[in-house]
């Protein structure tokens, strides 16, 4: 393997304009020693072979500001051009290769320690150069038949947190102080949301509107994107990654929030606070929506359950609503907003009085999909009582009332509910009507999900066995019902189960 040479060189030029490089006069003293004020230092040593078996440009560098400097990288050169033994003309080729790529990236070598770590498990020592960001992407694309929500939630972990913040950290190189790191940029974004929605002030709200803060699941969901990506590339690259620095991160658990019910109590602070923001807002002159402040004014958990009476109240408001049905098929039977949405019209019989899950639609962005539930325990037969059977015929009633008076503006797509021409509801639309007619009914605030949750409350407080519970809501487990429900039941009387369904009860239907 040759030495190499260091040198040094201007860019100074003849009469004729040709640089003098190392022939400048000014590069020496009057007495032959360097000069420390004209030209830099280069270094040059030979490369292996193209893989064709060419001659290689030799490598050249420069720029050192001394001779020190030069002769430091050309050691550095050295010592990766000696990884491979001079019989290993492959493995020599693939170190020029590497260091060519490197050169051309990123204007550095390459760490002669990875490289000589990945020649030693016998693997391409150009892998030992890929990025967190790189990887990430690579890992990405060869994910194949994955759901579209799948899917697109690794995407958003990997765009919104992973290649901004460690995307250009080698891999080999990633530490559990850059992963942490990452999260803490998380939390100092969720406080400036918290306190922007804290501050009442309508100039404030509008530059968070539309963004959410990231909770403890989520973050634990972003954490098992880099895991799983990690993992993926040890098993591919053994002895490469000394650890998966994913599973080493701490966080908060990302345990269920426990629902709570609407008290009494808690239904006249939120008022308040409510009506104080409310107050301000208007105060400062700006345009106000009343809507946007009943939704961020803080709750007392993030899941919040009605009371049977508060649940009659919405239902009541919304009974002239054209969605009033696959709202009241939630808050009886607990279907997820998707499952109501993607609910086909054939899959109900009213007859049997039993409706059977086997669609949803999820929204991906603003985009919708229609796929089947997530899980097998998703795909269920539930139980219709009567006064929902006599809900659901009503409704079918109107339903065919809007496709006559629709003609041939109607779009015939086999679903339950739909808008006003035969084509499927967006899931959001169907959020934003419950929100609006929540507010207007001077209720407090819950999720569309919560409503679902809000069923399953009453059938456990009426004492409906778990198991039928778990069977109607579409759980997985047994576990995931117990967990999130039973803490609620202490705030639900037993005693009044009875008198709960009376509440909930709204009389006959046209």
């Amino acid at each position: 393997m040759a030495a190499g040479t260091t040198y040094k060189q201007c860019s100074c030029r003849d009469d004729h304009g040709r640089r003098l490089g190392q022939k400048c006069a000014k590069l020496r003293r009057a007495n032959g020693a360097w000069s420390s004020r004209h030209g830099t230092w280069y270094y040059q040593v030979e490369l292996p072979p193209n893989p064709d078996g060419s001659r290689r440009n030799p490598l050249r560098r420069g720029g050192f500001a001394t001779q020190a400097g030069a002769e430091h990288e050309l050691a550095a050169a050295r010592d990766l051009l000696a990884i491979a033994t001079l019989g290993d003309l492959e493995g020599r080729i693939q170190i020029a290769d590497l260091i060519q790529r490197a050169i051309k990236a990123t204007r550095q070598l390459p760490d002669p320690a990875a490289v000589r770590k990945a020649a030693r498990l016998g693997h391409d020592p150009g892998t030992a150069q890929v990025t967190v960001g790189q990887w990430l992407d690579e890992w990405l694309a060869a994910k194949k038949n994955l759901r579209a929500g799948t899917a697109r939630s690794y995407e958003a972990h990997v765009r919104l947190y992973y290649r901004p913040h460690i995307g250009h950290i080698r891999l080999n190189r990633l530490r559990v102080a850059d992963v942490a790191s990452m999260f803490d940029a998380i939390d100092e974004r969720n406080d400036a949301i918290a306190q922007a929605r804290a501050s009442g002030d309508p100039a404030q709200l509008a530059t968070v509107k539309g963004r959410w803060l990231v909770g403890a699941a989520t973050k634990q969901r972003i954490r098992a994107t880099l895991r799983s990506a990690l993992g993926t590339y040890m098993k591919q690259h053994p002895g490469m990654l000394n650890v998966n620095v994913a599973a080493l991160v701490a966080l908060p658990s990302g345990k269920r929030p426990r629902p709570l019910v609407w008290t009494g109590e808690r239904v006249r602070v939120f008022q308040h606070d409510f009506q104080h923001r409310l107050d301000a807002a208007r105060a400062s002159g700006r345009r106000v929506s009343p809507l946007d402040i009943w939704l961020s004014t803080p709750r007392p958990s993030p899941v919040m359950v009605w009371t049977p009476a508060q649940t009659k109240v919405f239902l009541t408001a919304a009974r002239s609503h054209r969605l009033y049905t696959m709202y009241h098929l939630i808050a009886y039977r607990g279907l997820r907003r998707g499952e109501a949405c993607g609910l086909r019209r054939a899959d109900t019989d009213l007859d049997a009085s039993v409706t059977t899950i086997r669609w949803q639609i999820t929204q991906l962005g603003w985009a919708t999909e229609q796929a089947p539930p997530k899980s097998e325990a998703g795909e269920r037969h539930v139980a219709l009582d009567t006064q929902t059977a006599a809900v659901i015929g009503a409704h079918r009633r109107r339903h065919d009332q809007e496709e006559e008076q629709a003609g041939g503006a109607w779009h015939e797509a086999g679903f339950e509910f739909t808008t006003e021409t035969g084509e499927p509801l967006h899931p959001a639309a169907v959020t934003a009507a419950f929100e609006q007619i929540a507010c207007l009914a001077g209720l407090p605030p819950i999720r569309l999900h919560d409503l679902r949750h809000g069923a399953a409350t009453l059938a456990l407080a009426a004492g409906v066995d778990i198991k039928i519970v778990q069977d109607m809501l579409g759980h997985s487990s047994r576990a995931i019902t117990s967990d999130t429900y039973t803490t609620v039941l202490p705030e639900v009387a037993h005693a009044a189960a009875e008198a709960a369904a009376a509440l909930i009860r709204l009389g006959e239907i046209a």
